[in-house]
């Protein structure tokens, strides 16, 4: 059984970001976060997205206090990597080289990024798992 949450649409992304940027939030700071000078019918939507989250177990509430706090219990990475597996196999027929070959085409690589590329090429070739490494930038 895939124990991966279920996909999630842009709205309910918006609402993860949020999550992911700032931690455990009531739904009040998540709706200010979403929809900036927003009202009732905004908060009502984010109400609505994180009950669709929790039940595709993308979020969990806890007590905190009169409130409510909501947490991600998926990670930004795990949600990425899902997508982009979805991605391969539907539009590659699952295999990487199609949207490899694009993004180095048309998106290029940065001297450092190709660097890093040939020593996972080289870790792979010689029966190895690439272990995973942060770029100089950091950026995740």
């Amino acid at each position: 059984m895939d124990d991966r949450p279920a996909k999630v649409t842009d709205a309910e992304l918006a609402v993860l970001q949020a999550l992911w940027e700032r931690g455990p939030a009531t739904v009040r700071q998540l709706s200010d976060a979403v929809y900036p000078g927003g009202g009732a019918t905004e908060y009502g939507t984010v109400h609505k997205l994180l009950e669709r989250l929790e039940s595709k177990n993308c979020v969990r509430r806890r007590r905190h206090g009169r409130e409510y706090l909501v947490e991600a219990t998926v990670g930004r990475d795990d949600l990425i990597g899902r997508e982009l597996e979805t991605l391969v196999d539907k539009m590659c027929g699952g295999s990487l080289q199609p949207l490899l070959s694009h993004l180095v085409r048309h998106k290029g690589l940065s001297a450092a990024e190709l660097r890093e590329l040939r020593a996972w090429v080289d870790e792979l070739s010689q029966g190895a798992r690439p272990g995973r490494r942060r770029s100089k930038k950091g950026a995740d």
